[in-house]
C-alpha cells in the first residue's frame, strides 16, 4: 500500500469512527462557530505565507520566521529563527470564536494563548491572552504569556511577545519583521 493510500484510508476511518462513536462519548469538545472577526483574523494569518526577515543586533538581516499554511487550510505553522539553537514553532488555528496560538518554545514548555474576537483590532492587529501551558518544569518557571501580532500592510510583520514568571511580566521582545523578497 502506498504511503498516500494509507493516509487517505487512515483519515476516512477516523472520520468514520468520530461520526459513528459520537463526539460526546469520546470526551471531544465542541468548540462552536468562527465569528466573522475570527475568520478574518485567520485569513490574515494565512497571508502571512513566506519568510520574513529582520537586522540582527549587528544589523544583518536574517530570518526571523517563516509562515506556511499547512492541514488543509487549517493552520498555520510558524518557525521562528529556523535552524537556529533557539529555534521555535508557533501553530495558529481556529477553536470556535476564539484564534489559538501554541508556542513550542526553546525553553521546553508550550503555552497556549487565545485571542477572542475583542482581542482583534480594526487595524489587523491580534492580541493573544495567555491560557494554559504544558510541561512547565517548576511553577516559578518562565514563560511566555502574550503575543501581538502587528501586520502593517503586505510586507510589514511586528511581533511583540510578553513573558511571565510568578503571576508577574518579566520581559517584553519586539521583533519587526519585513517579507523577503525574491
Amino acid at each position: 500500500m502506498t504511503a498516500r493510500r494509507l493516509i487517505t484510508s487512515l483519515t476516512v476511518a477516523c472520520l468514520a469512527s468520530a461520526a459513528l462513536s459520537g463526539c460526546a462519548s469520546s470526551g471531544a469538545r465542541v468548540a462552536g462557530n468562527p465569528t466573522p472577526q475570527t475568520t478574518a483574523a485567520f485569513e490574515r494569518l494565512k497571508s502571512l505565507a513566506g519568510t520574513w526577515e529582520m537586522a540582527d543586533e549587528k544589523g544583518q538581516r536574517q530570518t526571523a520566521s517563516v509562515f506556511a499554511v499547512t492541514a488543509n487550510g487549517s493552520a498555520v505553522r510558524e518557525i521562528m529563527f529556523p535552524g537556529m539553537p533557539h529555534e521555535m514553532t508557533n501553530v495558529y488555528h481556529m477553536d470556535g470564536p476564539n484564534l489559538i496560538v501554541t508556542h513550542y518554545c526553546a525553553g521546553g514548555n508550550q503555552p497556549r494563548m487565545k485571542a477572542t474576537p475583542a482581542d482583534l483590532a480594526a487595524d489587523g492587529s491580534m492580541r493573544f491572552g495567555f491560557d494554559s501551558i504544558s510541561n512547565l518544569k517548576d511553577a516559578t518557571g518562565e514563560y511566555m504569556a502574550e503575543l501581538t501580532l502587528k501586520p502593517s500592510g503586505t510586507d510589514k510583520l511586528t511581533q511583540e511577545w510578553n513573558s511571565m514568571k510568578e503571576g508577574k511580566k518579566t520581559e517584553h521582545v519586539v521583533f519587526a519583521m519585513d517579507r523577503k523578497r525574491g
